[in-house]
């Protein structure tokens, strides 16, 4: 039962589920053995769910047993990001600062997966308040690479895609503020998508860029990746940025075949790019041309601003987010302080992290008298133009291919002293993000050093059926999502 947990995807679990071949009390025994065997060493988990998550699977094979299925989640097991909110569970968000917080409250994505009748395991590792590109800002553990043990999980999801490579859970989410679903799944061999903003609700999700944030699927197969974003989307007025439109049937993409133009743009192929990984994504681009679509090149020419405009607008909008953390109500008071004055900066001094204070700064520096409109407006008008240089590129394509990343995974420490070599681990990314358009990393390839290379494909607006489409004909031929790392 372990070896066929840790092998077969979502889907094909769910199906088995069905016929009663397994049950869903087996999946998450499987699930928590796995967990229990590797987790010391992987480190993706900050807490697990045991004897609730059985409680869960009984109600599910319960409700199998009487003929009232909740859907094909139902009976999953399936593990969040901590920055998700569960109701009576821990919501640390990575950070000593909310280190003994229980959610008194599920976030909307949380009542949906519930409604489906998914398995919640436990709570995932993630750099502090998803400001990181490694998972070593985490305040309690560093997430490793299940494909080596050395090297860094990716970020700020780290926990989230290393679970999966490390066969621990078929199913997660994580959240995406510049590329942390994407970049973790490239790096650690796996699928995660980054939707269209306002497609998923944000409520119930710990703010930490409110413009840019944004809640998706990982999984091990592209259509794994489908059957969990369908579960998840859909207008919420909870979330006042919530789009309300009619969602599609993201499992009928998998199927279309419809040839597209796909764009190739020159900025993304220039130096810093790892050339393991050029070579591994321009052969991704000639089999898509081999399949029959067109290959432009197209520009993006403000690419290079795209770092320092997200890092004005992103750490602006944390200065003002993380200000409710004050050691008052919710979060861990100091004990030093001696009036109510020095209660909010000893505690916020105590007990965030040094990449959190970091960005905190920075943001409040750029919203001061005297330099908001020379950073932060001017960057918010210069995201607009980046925003535009996507628009225009599709007018002429339906997609655009790009890596991932620059490099593979690096080792553990390698840029802990480097914030801007961190930073620049996301380049690829953070232009999704600005414009608030869908994009999928999906596996394209492995080093010579054995560790994984990922693709990036991104779409139009609400594009994420052809995204979806384009991922499974490349996996379906390539057959990555059969890779498990060998622990």
């Amino acid at each position: 039962m372990s070896d066929t947990f840790q092998t077969q995807s979502a889907t094909e679990l769910s199906r088995q589920l069905q016929s009663g071949a397994l049950t869903a009390l087996d999946l998450t025994r499987a699930a928590l053995a796995r967990i229990s065997a590797v987790d010391d060493r992987v480190k993706a988990y900050l807490s697990v769910n045991t004897e609730d998550a059985l409680a869960q699977a009984r109600a599910s094979d319960a409700r199998r047993a009487e003929g009232k299925c909740l859907g094909p989640l139902d009976g999953l097991p399936i593990s969040l990001k901590d920055v998700i909110a569960v109701r009576d569970q821990p919501l640390t968000c990575g950070s000593r600062i909310l280190e003994k917080f229980i959610s008194p409250y599920d976030s909307t994505v949380t009542e949906k997966l519930k409604a489906s009748g998914a398995v919640l395991l436990g709570r995932l590792n993630m750099d502090e308040f998803a400001m990181g590109s490694s998972t070593e800002n985490s305040a309690y553990q560093v997430t490793r690479n299940p494909y080596d043990l050395e090297r860094v999980a990716g970020g700020s999801s780290g926990g989230s895609a290393a679970a999966l490579a490390a066969g621990m859970v078929p199913l997660t989410l994580g959240s995406d503020t510049g590329g942390s679903i994407r970049q973790p799944a490239a790096f650690c061999g796996v699928v995660g998508m980054k939707p269209t903003y306002g497609l998923v609700s944000r409520y119930g999700l710990a703010a930490y860029a409110s413009s840019l944030d944004q809640i998706g699927p990982l999984a091990r197969s592209v259509e794994d990746v489908a059957l969990l974003l369908q579960a998840i989307v859909g207008p919420d007025d909870r979330d006042s940025t919530s789009v309300h439109r009619e969602v599609p049937q993201f499992k009928d993409a998998l199927s279309d075949t419809t040839p597209r133009t796909l764009g190739v743009p020159k900025e993304y192929f220039g130096e810093g790019l790892d050339p393991e990984i050029r070579a591994s994504v321009e052969q991704a681009i000639a089999f898509y041309k081999a399949q029959g679509h067109k290959i432009v090149e197209i520009s993006l020419p403000l690419t290079d601003l795209a770092i320092p405009v997200y890092y004005i607008i992103a750490t602006a909008e944390a200065s003002s987010n993380l200000a409710r953390y004050d050691g008052v109500r919710y979060t861990s008071r100091s004990a030093r302080a001696t009036n109510s004055i020095d209660l909010y900066s000893t505690s916020r001094g105590e007990f965030f992290g040094a990449e959190v204070k970091r960005r905190i700064i920075l943001g409040t520096y750029v919203l001061s008298s005297g330099y908001y409109d020379a950073y932060y407006l001017r960057a918010q008008k210069v995201r607009t133009l980046l925003r535009n240089d996507f628009l225009r590129a599709f007018q002429q394509v339906d997609a655009i291919l790009t890596p991932t990343t620059p490099t593979p995974s690096f080792k553990v420490g390698d840029k802990a002293n480097d914030p801007l070599a961190m930073y620049l681990a996301d380049i690829y990314t953070i232009s999704v993000n600005l414009a608030g358009l869908p994009g999928i990393s999906l596996p394209c390839g492995m080093s010579s050093n054995g560790l994984p290379i990922g693709l990036q494909l991104i779409g139009k607006p609400f594009g994420e059926s052809t995204l979806l489409s384009l991922a499974q004909s490349f996996e379906q031929v390539h057959g990555f999502k059969d890779a498990i790392a060998k622990l």
